[in-house]
C-alpha cells in the first residue's frame, strides 16, 4: 500500500496466530507456581488461576454454553473476574464486560440487546438481573460440574472468532456493542508487551472498570508474559491507586486516564512519583503536556506514553513517547500507529489533505473491528470498504476525530467532527445524555454540552425547557442517574424558556452555552455577612463548577460537584485557606456555609497537621 503525506503506516510485524487464552495456557505451562494475581492480601498463582478458569469453563459447557455464544460478566473487581474472563474463552465463547456500578436498565440493556446467553456474577450482584437473563453465581453454582474432565472444555476456535463485545455511548440514545477479535486482540497485546516492557515478574495493578477498554492495557499483557496483575478494590477518584502506588513501589506500567493522572500527581509526593512505575501510559481522553511535568522532572527514569485509539480498534492503535525535548506547554503529540496499522487523514470526500492540515483519522489494519452488533446500518456507516489496501474485504474506521499530520509524520488531536466528547475518559455520545433526559416526564426538550474547566476538566451542563414548571435539579439528576453511569450523568443544569436558534432554524450551541450562568446564584442572594473563608469557598468551588456567586446553603453536590473536583478542592482549600480538611469534611458538610464553620474551627484550633490532606484523601467515600 502506497502512503502519503497523510498516510502513517505502523510497522508489519508477525504476532502469534493463536487466541489470548492459549497464549496465557503457554505461560502457565512455563512456570505455573508463579504468582499471577494479587488482591488484596490474598495471591493466585497461574496455575491456580487456571484452574479457576478451566472450572469456568466447564460449567459454561455443562450449561450447553456453544462456541462463539456471547456471556455477560458482571462481577466486583476480585480473582473470579480474570478466572471468568479466561473460562469465557476457554469454552470458546466472547465475554460482554458489564459494569456492576452501572444503573439496573443500562445493564439489562446490554445484557438483552447483546443476547448473552448467561450472565457470570455472584449473589451480590443478581439481582441486577432478575427475570431478565440467566444468571451463573460463581459463589455458589461451580461446584457441580468440577469433575468434568479436561477434554470436555477443549473448544477450538479461531484467531479471528470475536473475544469480546465492548459497548460505548451511542448517538440513538442507546449504547452500540463493538465486536473485537482475537487476532486483533492479540496483534495490540504482542506490540504492548514490547513497547511498554512489559516482562516476567512485573506487576500491573487493575484499579479501572473491566468495561472500559483501558483496562485491557492493564489486565492481560503482564498475564501472558509471567507477570502479575494486582486488583485494586473499587474507590471514587482513584484513591486506591494513589495508596497501591504508595505501598507497592515500582509497578511495571500504570495506564491511567488523564483526568486521574492530574489527581495522581496532585496527591504523591516527589520521591513516591519517582519510584511509583517503569511505563506511565495515559489514554482516554486528551492529554495536556502541563500535567506530565512533575513526571518529567523527578520520574526521568519513568517511560511516558500517550496512547490513542477508540474501542473500535482494540484499545491503542496509535502511540507516542514523551521525549526531553517535547514541548511542555499545548497538547501532546498522539504519536504514530502501532504495529500492522494504518492511520490516514481524509476529507469529507474521502480524499487524503495535505500534511499541516486538518482532516479526519480513518484507522486501518488489523485491530479494526468486526463491526457493531446487530447494527448493519451503523457498521455500514463507520466501516467503511479500505480502497487503500490490496486485501480484499478489509474495512476503514471512521473515528470522528479531527487530526493533522506534523512534519515528522506524528498526528495532533484536534477533537471531535460531531457531538461525542470525552468525560473522565469515557467516550461519550451527547445525544444519549438527551434521549435519556427526554424520559423525564417533566422535560419538554434538551440539549446537552460538553465544556471545559480553566483547569481542564471536561464537564457536561444539560440545557433543559420544562413542559409546566421546571422539575427540581436534584429530581432530575437522581432520575439520569438511575439510566446512566455516574459519567454521563451532567454536572450543571440551565432551564431556558426555549433555545436560541441560528439564521437556519438550527439551536444556536454558542448562544446556549451563554446561557449557562442562569442557574446561578444572583448576586444579591449571596449573603453580606459571609466570613472571608466562605468568600474564599464560594470562589474556589465557583471555578471548580464553571458558576457564579455560589450561595452560602447551595449544596455542592447538587451543583455536580464530583470526586476529583473535590479532591482538586482540597488542594487549593489547603494552599488558599491553610486548613487541611479531607474527603469526609466536604461529604459531610456539603454547602458553603457548612466547610466554612469546619474551616475557621480548624483555624482557631490549630488542629495539628498530622491529619494532611494526604491522609484524608486516602479515605473511602461513596458519593
Amino acid at each position: 500500500m502506497a502512503t502519503g503525506p497523510s498516510v502513517v503506516q505502523g510497522e508489519a510485524s508477525i504476532y502469534p496466530n493463536k487466541c489470548v487464552h492459549e497464549l496465557f495456557e503457554e505461560q502457565v505451562r512455563r512456570d505455573p507456581s508463579a504468582v499471577a494475581v494479587h488482591y488484596l492480601d490474598q495471591t493466585m498463582t497461574y496455575g491456580e488461576l487456571n484452574s479457576r478458569a478451566d472450572s469456568i469453563a466447564r460449567h459454561l459447557r455443562f450449561v450447553h454454553v456453544r462456541p462463539t455464544d456471547l456471556i455477560g460478566v458482571c462481577l466486583p473487581r476480585c480473582p473470579d473476574l480474570v478466572a471468568a474472563l479466561l473460562g469465557i474463552w476457554k469454552a470458546g465463547a466472547a465475554y460482554v464486560p458489564l459494569d456492576p456500578t452501572y444503573p439496573r436498565e443500562r445493564l439489562r440493556f446490554m445484557a438483552e440487546d447483546s443476547g448473552v446467553s448467561c450472565v457470570l456474577t455472584d449473589r451480590s450482584q443478581a439481582g441486577l438481573f432478575e427475570g431478565s437473563v440467566t444468571t451463573v453465581l460463581l459463589d455458589s453454582d461451580l461446584p457441580n460440574v468440577a469433575s468434568m474432565h479436561e477434554a470436555d472444555i477443549a473448544a477450538q476456535i479461531a484467531p479471528s472468532a470475536l473475544a469480546y463485545v465492548m459497548y460505548t455511548s451511542g448517538s440513538t440514545g442507546k449504547p452500540k456493542g463493538a465486536m473485537i477479535t482475537h487476532s486483533g486482540l492479540v496483534n495490540y497485546l504482542s506490540w504492548a508487551i514490547n513497547a511498554y516492557n512489559v516482562r516476567g515478574g512485573g506487576i500491573v495493578p487493575v484499579h479501572s472498570s473491566i468495561a472500559f477498554d483501558l483496562t485491557v492495557t492493564s489486565l492481560y499483557p503482564a498475564l501472558l508474559v509471567g507477570g502479575a496483575v494486582d486488583l485494586l478494590p473499587e474507590s471514587e477518584g482513584g484513591q486506591e491507586l494513589i495508596k497501591a502506588m504508595r505501598q507497592r513501589k515500582q509497578y511495571a506500567l500504570v495506564k491511567i486516564t488523564p483526568a486521574h493522572l492530574e489527581m495522581v500527581t496532585q496527591e504523591l509526593e516527589e520521591a513516591e512519583i519517582a519510584d511509583s512505575t517503569t511505563a506511565l501510559v495515559i489514554g482516554g481522553e486528551n492529554l495536556r503536556a502541563d500535567i506530565l511535568e512533575k513526571w518529567r522532572v523527578f520520574a526521568p527514569e519513568t517511560h511516558i506514553f500517550n496512547e490513542y485509539g477508540p474501542t473500535e480498534t482494540v484499545v491503542g492503535c496509535c502511540v507516542h513517547e514523551v521525549k526531553p525535548s517535547d514541548p511542555r506547554h499545548g497538547s501532546v503529540s498522539i504519536g504514530r500507529p502501532i504495529s500492522n496499522t494504518q492511520l490516514h487523514v481524509l476529507d469529507g470526500a474521502l480524499d487524503s489533505v495535505p500534511s499541516g492540515e486538518i482532516g479526519e483519522l480513518y484507522i486501518g489494519g488489523d485491530g479494526v473491528a468486526e463491526g457493531y452488533l446487530n447494527r448493519p446500518e451503523l457498521t455500514a456507516e463507520c466501516f467503511l470498504p479500505n480502497r487503500f489496501s490490496p486485501r480484499p474485504g478489509v474495512k476503514l474506521y471512521k473515528t470522528g476525530d479531527l487530526v493533522k499530520m506534523n512534519d515528522d509524520n506524528t498526528l495532533l488531536y484536534l477533537g471531535r467532527i460531531d457531538h461525542q466528547v470525552k468525560i473522565r475518559g469515557y467516550r461519550v455520545e451527547l445525544g444519549e445524555i438527551e434521549q435519556t433526559v427526554l424520559e423525564h416526564p417533566e422535560v419538554q426538550s434538551c440539549m446537552v454540552l460538553a465544556d471545559t474547566s480553566p483547569d481542564g476538566l471536561s464537564f457536561l451542563t444539560a440545557y433543559v425547557t420544562a413542559r409546566e414548571s421546571a422539575p427540581a435539579v436534584q429530581s432530575l439528576r437522581d432520575f439520569i442517574a438511575s439510566r446512566l453511569p455516574e459519567h454521563m450523568v451532567p454536572q450543571r443544569f440551565t432551564f431556558v424558556d426555549r433555545f436560541p436558534l441560528t439564521n437556519n432554524g438550527k439551536v444556536d450551541r454558542d448562544a446556549l452555552a451563554a446561557l449557562a450562568s442562569g442557574t446561578s446564584v444572583p448576586p444579591d442572594e449571596i449573603s453580606p455577612t459571609m466570613t472571608n473563608s466562605a468568600i474564599v469557598l464560594s470562589r474556589i468551588w465557583g471555578e471548580l463548577l464553571r458558576r457564579e456567586n455560589i450561595g452560602a446553603d447551595e449544596d455542592i453536590f447538587t451543583l455536580g460537584a464530583y470526586s476529583l473536583l473535590v479532591t482538586r478542592a482540597l488542594i487549593r482549600i489547603r494552599n488558599e485557606l491553610q486548613a487541611n480538611l479531607n474527603l469526609r469534611d466536604i461529604f459531610e458538610n456539603p454547602t458553603i456555609a457548612g466547610q466554612s464553620e469546619l474551616v475557621e474551627s480548624l483555624l482557631l484550633s490549630a488542629r495539628p497537621s498530622s491529619r494532611s490532606v494526604k491522609e484524608g484523601g486516602l479515605e473511602e467515600i461513596e458519593i
